[in-house]
């Protein structure tokens, strides 16, 4: 029987720098008590024109995906905003969400048990994530930042690993796709959305996927 009381809360903690960060993210980690990160190329777009029309609007981005217990959570985010400045604009962004289950942590003792999420989602965000056909990832970013998105990075659909983390929902992430991790006000959740679905075709076979989830804490934006 699985114990979901037996083991702290966690949350994945999503962290969007500039190229050549994506070490320093793990180090602030480690001094906050979180052992442990995955670091994936990104990219963002400029919706600046002239750089779109000399074909210079990417600005190549590290994303770090780190699990924490909740009681680092907060540690790790104040200070990963101190020492990365990112209120500054352009530094990047990190959030956080709640996890439902998670298995393989060396933090559960039991491993036959699982770790179970906390109550309550006090943030006023989602963080969507966009899987599309490669070359339409630009789109999508222009689509939701029109909508009224918060921030937009595109992630390499390829990296380290690809062979154990090569389908995501039964959907094969290989060169031909590419994804979009979009933060947006609840809000204005709908409404992106449903301009996506309905520009892309999600809801067709083999056209994509879209996933949605709370965030629980904000910084940088």
């Amino acid at each position: 029987m699985i114990n979901l009381g037996a083991c702290p809360s966690y949350s994945l903690n999503i962290v969007v720098v500039n190229y050549g960060l994506g070490s320093k993210v793990i180090s602030i980690a480690k001094e906050s008590g979180i052992t442990g990160g995955t670091v994936v190329l990104g990219r963002t777009s400029s919706k600046n024109a002239i750089l779109k029309f000399l074909e210079l609007s990417d600005c190549r981005k590290e994303v770090v995906f780190i699990l924490s217990k909740d009681n680092h959570e907060e540690i790790f985010l104040d200070s990963l905003g101190e020492k990365l400045e990112l209120d500054t604009p352009g530094n990047g962004f990190a959030i956080s969400t709640s996890i439902d289950r998670v298995v393989g942590t060396h933090y559960c003792k039991n491993s036959n048990e699982m770790l179970g999420r906390r109550d309550g989602n006090m943030g006023n965000y989602d963080s969507m994530f966009v899987i599309v056909d490669r070359g339409d990832a630009n789109d999508v970013v222009e689509l939701a930042s029109e909508a009224g998105a918060s921030e937009t990075v595109i992630l390499n659909g390829r990296g380290a690993g690809v062979h154990e983390t090569s389908k995501i929902f039964a959907l094969d992430i290989e060169q031909e796709k590419e994804i979009v991790l979009i933060l947006v006000e609840k809000e204005k959740t709908q409404n992106v959305c449903e301009l996506i679905r309905s520009k892309f075709e999600i809801d067709r076979p083999g056209k994509g996927i879209m996933f949605i989830q709370s965030v629980d804490r904000v910084c940088g934006i």
